[in-house]
């Protein structure tokens, strides 16, 4: 296709189903491709599309490195929610929560939540690594060879270790895990990544171990380089109790003064809302998700600081503790044991998102590679604590209704 492209032309040939639109952004340049594609769109479509052809990001890296047949931009409105101060081991000090919703009532529910929080000096959060997953299926011949490629896979992890680390300077071998279903063997390669997301690099230390040692060194065969055992983007018992990426734990002890204050509930009635909305409520369901609403928070942090939004699902398993001390006091906790997240790379890099990120606080230039990523789970666990901590008290005081009347629909409430 040459540099003079003819618009009817290429609006025949996707009609017929010929045309590479993708090809276009080599032919004659990202912004041009994009208008161009702007124009196939007002020919075979309904839409006049006249907004979402007013954005502010880099055309061509987005166009290069985040999506596809790029014709423009949808804009989600950003919120923020805070102070709430914050002791982790990366992070410490007050913090902002830039949030990217259409969820009326959300950054109120969050802000609420860091009110209150302050009044009793904050949060603490807490930490662990689990790196990130890729789980390669294998078929063997019979159960023998599955038993002997088990053996071969762990008498080798040194030499596989060797392999993985060759394909980038910021991936480590943290270890790797196998399960056998008659001539099939699942393996799930554990990944440091440091400040990245790592899927990627996940996917491409799989495929050289694969087919630079694995392929020359067995007789088994690779079916696909993910067998679901990852347990990437999906919610799976394995994910729940082994951790993924990061596992993030918050806590606060709340004066009931500042619980009846602010939250307008005595720290009992968020105890009694949590065991049977969080606890009973979710065990009835066969949920593996022991929480209020931890995708909500997650979501809109995930957009506004450019994470993979599909990753929620991970991050909306979890578990919510509620107990009354005893000096009567409110004992609050989350845990989330999969948060997939990356202070560089994939969306982190598009212009609107690093200014989120620098909200928080996050500046991949400096402090040790992997620091960051840790730090910006820790905030995110916090806030995910103060959402859940303001819906709570809504529904134990009754006022959740309203307040979605008030905040989500611009109206007063009435009844």
């Amino acid at each position: 296709m040459s540099k003079n492209i003819d618009k009817k032309q290429l609006i025949t040939e996707v009609v017929q189903g010929t045309a590479k639109m993708h090809r276009l952004d080599k032919e004659i340049g990202s912004q041009a491709a994009i208008r161009l594609r702007q124009e196939v769109v007002r020919e075979l479509t309904p839409s006049s599309i006249e907004t979402i052809t007013e954005f502010s990001m880099d055309y061509s890296q987005a166009s290069k490195k985040n999506c596809e047949n790029m014709i423009g931009a949808t804009q989600i409105p950003l919120g923020i929610a805070g102070p709430l101060k914050i002791d982790g081991t990366y992070s410490k000090g007050e913090y902002f929560f830039p949030l990217a919703t259409t969820e009326g009532c959300l950054v109120a529910a969050v802000n609420r939540g860091c009110r209150a929080s302050m009044l009793s000096g904050g949060v603490t959060a807490h930490i662990e690594s689990k790196g990130i997953t890729r789980a390669p299926v294998f078929r063997t011949k019979n159960l023998k060879e599955s038993r002997d490629f088990v053996r071969w896979i762990k008498d080798n992890v040194s030499l596989i270790k060797e392999y993985v680390e060759k394909t980038d300077p910021h991936i480590t071998f943290k270890g790797i895990q196998t399960w056998m279903a008659g001539r099939n063997v699942f393996t799930r390669f554990i990944f440091d990544t440091a400040d990245a997301m790592g899927m990627n690099m996940a996917v491409v230390a799989c495929d050289n171990v694969i087919k630079n040692l694995i392929a020359k060194e067995t007789t088994a065969r690779c079916v696909s380089v993910s067998g679901n055992m990852c347990s990437d983007k999906k919610p799976t018992a394995l994910t729940f109790i082994l951790g993924r990426g990061m596992s993030v734990w918050a806590e606060i002890f709340l004066k009931k003064e500042d619980v009846k204050s602010v939250l307008k509930v005595d720290p009992k009635d968020i105890v009694e809302v949590n065991n049977d909305k969080n606890h009973l409520g979710s065990e009835l369901a066969g949920s593996y998700g022991f929480n209020a609403h931890f995708a909500n928070i997650v979501a809109a942090l995930f957009i506004a600081t450019g994470q993979d939004p599909a990753h929620v699902v991970e991050g909306s398993m979890g578990v919510t503790t509620a107990e009354v001390t005893d000096d009567g006091d409110l004992y609050f906790s989350i845990y989330l044991p999969s948060l997939i997240i990356g202070a560089v790379g994939g969306g982190t890099m598009l212009d609107t998102q690093r200014e989120a990120l620098e909200i928080i606080g996050i500046d991949v230039k400096k402090g040790t590679p992997g620091d960051n990523v840790k730090k910006l789970a820790e905030v995110m666990a916090a806030a995910i604590l103060a959402g859940e901590l303001s819906l709570l008290s809504a529904l134990a005081s009754q006022d959740l209704a309203r307040a979605h009347v008030v905040y989500g629909r611009a109206q007063e409430y009435k009844i």
